[in-house]
């Protein structure tokens, strides 16, 4: 890790995370490296049972905002997903398909989470890739405009009325209090 960057990881806050192909090329520009990348996130999501509340995917970087795992570390469970792609679409590549590294920006305020999450669905606009972010077919944003099942399994409120719909209702952990003596 170079000098001077510090993640703060375990904290129970949300992660704003952004990682780049390598030497910032286009590797995710077709649609199959695309689908394939939404299947690798979405099996990572499940083994470090972390939930995904958006992402996109752009020619040449990812964005994406995650819970910390129940499984693991957040840093274990990227390498996971990088490391999935990286054998599926570049097993005897030359180079690496990743940039090292990941930048990692914690999301501490409901604020900064919608800053994050419109950040996050613009990018493709802001790019000019689409006119529209629903016209952008790598990304959470239908999910959150219309409900929409993508590959990805999205923590929204959309997705808690499902599992409400559906009879589950998840448990929350509370921690006992810890006895001075």
């Amino acid at each position: 890790m170079p000098w001077g960057l510090k993640r703060y990881q375990e904290t129970g806050q949300l992660h704003f995370l952004t990682f780049s192909c390598y030497h910032r090329q286009p590797k995710l520009r077709d649609a199959k490296s695309c689908a394939m990348f939404e299947a690798a996130l979405e099996r990572t999501r499940q083994q470090h049972e972390l939930q995904v509340y958006g992402y996109v995917l752009m020619p040449e970087h990812v964005h994406m905002l995650v819970s910390e795992p129940k499984r693991g570390v957040l840093a274990r469970a990227v390498q996971s997903l990088k490391q999935s792609v990286s054998r599926t679409l570049a097993l005897r590549a030359a180079e690496p398909f990743w940039q090292a590294r990941y930048y990692d920006f914690n999301v501490w305020s409901e604020h900064k989470f919608v800053e994050k999450l419109r950040y996050i669905h613009r990018n493709p606009v802001t790019r000019g890739l689409v006119a529209h972010p629903e016209n952008w077919p790598w990304s959470s944003f239908r999910h959150y405009a219309n409900s929409e099942e993508g590959p990805v399994q999205i923590e929204s409120r959309w997705a808690a009325r499902r599992r409400e719909r559906a009879g589950i209702f998840p448990t929350v952990q509370v921690r006992s209090p810890t006895v001075l003596e």
